[in-house]
């Protein structure tokens, strides 16, 4: 693909292409340090990683991007260039990606993404203006659409996936781990359920007493995290956490202190785990009583939200469709300036060395004389490259640079350089 446009590669995995232990070995743990070493191979870069998905978007080839995530020791994962790059761009920031289809959170994450990198100083112009125009479709996406209607978010699912597991939550005791903005969707969306009681669980207590009086919860210091899980009937745990802060051992213990059933049995514990990477130890699925699920138990979720959502999403698509082709066409035009600055910059080189020729032929002239000249000879060159001012910005629109250049080589060619072609004995 021509044009500048080519100029965008995405690669990365996501829920559509890869499970929960995919995503942790694909995850960059020292974001810093990965854009540090990437914006030295490319023109622009971001890291996009939530929990569900994690994606590199850099201004440069698609080829050099794979090599350069190969040498990263990553595989198994997608790769776009050009317009198809821009279309999942614009179509992660409208929801229609996402695992929970029209979930508002991943505009934010693409700010926050774009902030970083532009902290770092990877970003790039060019990123960044694709990224902002993305954040816009997004937006508007969801303005003209209903994609985005009812409980759409990770958090909201994992709710949704409690109440399908133990039924109603009315009268339950719910733990929270977890404070930042996925902790606010889960409390937010628990908030309605009529709760005996929601206990908020952060390794900054302050944090969670501020996420605790938000939605009338009650906050737990972290130190007492087991005690408290014994109590509860589902725990939702969404830490930003590099590694597990529930441990299969603790958890074993903490289980067999809970009530019992009338087979002996512990009464059952409901723990979803929404954390990247994850926050639970897996061996804790094989705890008695225990019944582990993880974002990958979310898609479930997500089949029965789509199917609601189907025609808004084939809305959005089709708003974003229009947007990809405004946006490329900007793009085109953009790329046809530097083209046209060329021609014309020929252009005016020869208008103004035979304008001072003619004017030294006619010797003395007054000044009523050099303006009509001048003049005279500006709006000749103008008229004359009218035409193939127009053809190269079509071209170039239309995504054929290579045509652009061709006129622009066609009229400046044996000029350009002063260079004579052979057998040119012309003086």
């Amino acid at each position: 693909m021509n044009g500048r446009e080519a100029g965008l590669a995405i690669a990365g995995v996501s829920h559509q292409t890869a499970d929960i232990a995919a995503l942790e070995a694909f995850r960059f743990p020292d974001e810093a340090a990965f854009l540090a070493s990437a914006k030295k191979q490319f023109g622009g870069v971001l890291l996009l990683q939530t929990c569900n998905r994690v994606e590199i978007l850099v201004e440069g080839d698609a080829a050099d991007l794979r090599d350069f995530l190969t040498g990263q020791g990553r595989k198994d994962f997608f790769l776009l260039d050009g317009r198809d790059a821009l279309r999942h761009l614009f179509s992660l920031a409208a929801g229609i990606e996402s695992m929970i289809v029209g979930e508002d959170q991943i505009i934010g994450q693409l700010k926050k993404s774009l902030a970083d990198a532009e902290a770092a100083g990877s970003a790039g112009c060019f990123v960044a203006q694709c990224v902002t125009k993305a954040v816009h479709v997004g937006i508007e996406a969801r303005r003209r659409t209903r994609i985005n209607r009812g409980s759409v978010s990770v958090g909201s699912a994992a709710v949704l996936l409690a109440e399908s597991e133990i039924g109603s939550l009315a009268g339950r005791h719910i733990l929270v781990v977890g404070s930042g903005e996925m902790g606010l969707l889960v409390a937010q969306a628990l908030a309605a359920k009529q709760l005996t009681a929601m206990y908020v669980a952060n390794r900054t207590f302050n944090r969670a007493v501020q996420l605790a009086e938000k939605i009338g919860g009650n906050a737990v210091k972290f130190s007492e995290l087991y005690r408290y899980i014994a109590i509860s009937d589902v725990v939702i745990s969404c830490t930003a956490a590099p590694h597990a802060v529930i441990r299969a051992a603790e958890l074993a213990e903490a289980v067999s202190t809970r009530p019992r059933l009338p087979d002996g049995s512990p009464k059952p514990l409901i723990i979803i785990d929404i954390a990247q990477p994850r926050d639970v130890e897996e061996e804790a699925g094989t705890v008695t009583g225990v019944r582990l699920f993880t974002i990958d138990n979310l898609r479930e979720v997500n089949e029965k939200t789509m199917a609601t959502r189907k025609e808004e999403a084939e809305r959005a698509s089709a708003f974003v469709e229009e947007e990809l082709g405004v946006f490329t066409r900007q793009l085109m035009r953009g790329s046809s300036d530097d083209c046209i600055a060329a021609l014309h910059a020929w252009a005016e080189a020869v208008r103004t060395r035979e304008r001072d020729r003619a004017l030294s032929r006619l010797g003395a002239c007054d000044e009523r004389t050099t303006e009509i000249l001048d003049d005279f000879s500006r709006v000749l060159t103008k008229k004359i490259l009218a035409d193939a001012t127009a053809s190269i910005r079509e071209n170039a629109q239309a995504g054929d640079r290579a045509a652009a250049e061709a006129i622009v080589a066609a009229l400046t060619r044996g000029t350009a350089t002063g260079a004579k072609k052979k057998g040119d004995t012309r003086q």
